[in-house]
């Protein structure tokens, strides 16, 4: 029988309570929905807040309960022991995209997905938007504001934080009397806040974009429910959401606990949320050309995924890139992938296939 891939999944957050429930909430479902005790060897790796790491034997709170807390030298100590053959990424927060990243390349792991600078680039939106622009991509025009500092667009305008994710601290600004609201809304998260020129719908996309034998496939386009009047722009309330019970209800899960009472649901994965594009609509050409573009400028590998605001004339304008996948069944490259015909587990093995490619060290392994 073939030797079995260790695959190391790195997950939770050292930095934030809530990243590290999300990840959790994504890490868990992709555990159980790659599952191949014939061919991988899956093993997890824990960060908390704290900084400290655990090596659970599963995501399940009384396994992370019953895991010893580990400091960063023993812990990095047992990931040599292990010796993974490949790794998968599983923190969305800032440090572990980049800091955490880049770990598993100095120990000389192989890792699924972004490298750690295009990560943080793509982090930052007004870096990701001037790099795509230079490469012929529609962007919004903006501005990036500093404690202080006022704004010179003219409205109507969007205020975001320039690197928070889940739209927190975004708004829309069509008055001037709401500058000091939607600015204070943004600095909570961050010192540095991005307005931008607001683009009139349209239609609201999500592309992802793969690497398949050195070549990029688009893949069916997610469309999300926005409305010029009612919903003109997505807001935190439509990413992410409390269950009070704790329970999953079907919208991507609940956790069964974590901060803030009750598990977190991912409320974008039901149909009234979001939904696949018919890929003979004509706006997929054009959304996949722009996100090719996107891909290749920002130095992307084995898959990508960006936001696109679609104006009244059918033009896609890039809003920022998210370039991340958990491989769990409601991540979204899994959703469109899934759509096009490829099922996860097979999405999975190539994921881990191209890694193990970056490392010559270790020849002939393969998931196949």
């Amino acid at each position: 029988m073939t030797e079995r891939l260790r695959v190391l999944h790195l997950v939770g957050s050292p930095t934030s309570e809530l990243m590290a429930e999300l990840s959790v909430l994504y890490a868990a479902d992709c555990l159980a929905a790659t599952a191949d005790p014939q061919r991988l060897d899956a093993h997890v790796a824990h960060v908390s807040p704290d900084g400290s790491w655990r090596f659970p034997d599963d995501l399940s709170p009384g396994a992370l309960a019953a895991a010893p807390p580990l400091d960063l030298h023993r812990a990095l100590d047992l990931v040599a022991a292990l010796a993974p053959d490949v790794a998968v990424p599983q923190l969305f927060c800032l440090a572990g995209m980049t800091t955490y990243r880049s770990l598993l390349d100095l120990l000389g792991v192989p890792f699924v997905g972004n490298a750690p600078d295009v990560m943080a680039t793509a982090a930052h939106k007004a870096r990701a938007k001037a790099v795509v622009a230079a490469a012929g991509v529609r962007v919004p025009r903006g501005e990036v504001l500093r404690p202080g500092e006022r704004p010179t667009l003219p409205l109507p305008v969007v205020v975001k934080p320039v690197d928070a994710d889940n739209s927190a601290g975004v708004s829309l600004v069509r008055d001037a009397s709401e500058w000091d609201a939607a600015l204070a809304a943004a600095h909570e998260h961050g010192a540095e806040v991005l307005v931008e020129e607001y683009v009139e719908l349209g239609r609201e996309v999500r592309c992802g974009v793969l690497e398949v034998d050195g070549r990029l496939v688009g893949l069916p386009l997610e469309e999300y429910a926005v409305d010029p009047d009612t919903k003109p722009v997505r807001g935190y309330a439509d990413k992410l959401r409390r269950d009070p019970t704790g329970s999953d209800d079907g919208t991507g899960g609940g956790t069964g606990g974590g901060t803030g009472g009750g598990g977190l649901a991912l409320v974008a994965k039901t149909v009234d949320h979001a939904w696949i594009v018919d890929p003979s609509d004509p706006l997929t050409e054009r959304v996949h050309a722009a996100a090719y573009a996107a891909h290749r400028a920002l130095g992307c590998r084995d898959y990508s995924l960006f936001d696109f605001r679609v104006d009244a004339d059918g033009e896609p304008w890039f809003l920022e890139a998210g370039l991340y996948c958990s491989y769990a069944r409601t991540s979204v490259v899994a959703v469109m992938a899934e759509a096009a015909g490829t099922a996860l587990p097979d999405l999975f093995r190539a994921g881990l296939d191209q890694a193990l490619a970056r490392a010559p060290h270790r020849p002939g392994r393969s998931t196949t």
